[in-house]
């Protein structure tokens, strides 16, 4: 078996998914690709991530369903041997004013978002735990701090998925897993860049950085809460955003929003 750690990181064929997989990859772990749609680009993806030192896989899962996420951690584990890391990265979400929102769109953004963080914490904490070793990332939201109009569904998921990472990190730790949140703000992505005309220029105004964060930035911030640096770092959200959402309203004043 591979003496490389092993990770998995879900919805990880596009946007900041992919860029956490590759700088995971470079890092020195192997890594599992998970994709529900888009098989070809997460096949594609593993297959520039073999020509490295390490093995990638893409691997099929809807992270709402159980049955799924079983199937997914036994090819891991067939394929690995072993899983050391997750980061749950795989959402989804519906722009809509709350009171126009469907309940089947509803239950489907909460099914992927926060069930499926659910899913496969439990399930990766399963092995983690007769190893005594791991470390999780779930991937929040600015929203874990500040309630987004028109993206109720998003909002509750991203609240709910940071006290969820603190309740796994009371509950994991003494099994020696660490669990950690990461909150990224305004971030340049594929989908990021349909949402605003001017999305880059508006948000970097807002931000005292003065720039909008890129996926790498995102990535980077996951590898060190994977990492051995982090090793007395548990239950903790990290907020990516440049201090966007770090800053109080001030009025008759530059700073703030």
């Amino acid at each position: 078996m591979t003496t490389r750690p092993a990770a998995l990181v879900t919805g990880a064929n596009s946007g900041i998914g992919k860029v956490i997989a590759t700088r995971l990859s470079t890092a020195g772990y192997d890594v599992a690709i998970n994709y529900k749609l888009g098989a070809p680009a997460a096949e594609a993806l593993a297959k520039i991530l073999e020509k490295g030192a390490g093995r990638a896989i893409a691997v099929y899962a809807d992270v709402a369903s159980s049955a799924d996420v079983d199937t997914m951690i036994e090819t891991i584990l067939e394929s690995f041997g072993r899983l050391d890391a997750l980061v749950n990265n795989a959402g989804v979400q519906v722009f809509k004013p709350m009171l126009e929102v469907e309940e089947s769109e509803w239950d489907r953004v909460i099914a992927t978002n926060l069930k499926g963080c659910f899913l496969c914490t439990q399930r990766a904490g399963r092995h983690m735990k007769e190893r005594h070793s791991g470390a999780i990332v779930n991937i929040g939201s600015g929203c874990n701090k500040v309630p987004f109009p028109n993206l109720s569904g998003y909002t509750a998921s991203k609240g709910g998925i940071e006290m969820f990472t603190k309740s796994a990190a009371m509950e994991l730790g003494p099994f020696g897993i660490r669990v950690n949140c990461v909150a990224p703000g305004a971030i340049d992505t594929e989908r990021t860049k349909t949402e605003l005309a001017d999305f880059a220029s508006s948000w970097a105004g807002l931000t005292p950085l003065r720039r909008i964060g890129t996926s790498e930035d995102v990535a980077a911030a996951v590898e060190f809460l994977l990492s051995e640096n982090a090793s007395f770092i548990s239950g903790q959200t990290l907020g990516v955003d440049g201090g966007l959402f770090a800053q109080p309203r001030w009025p008759d004043s530059d700073y703030g929003v």
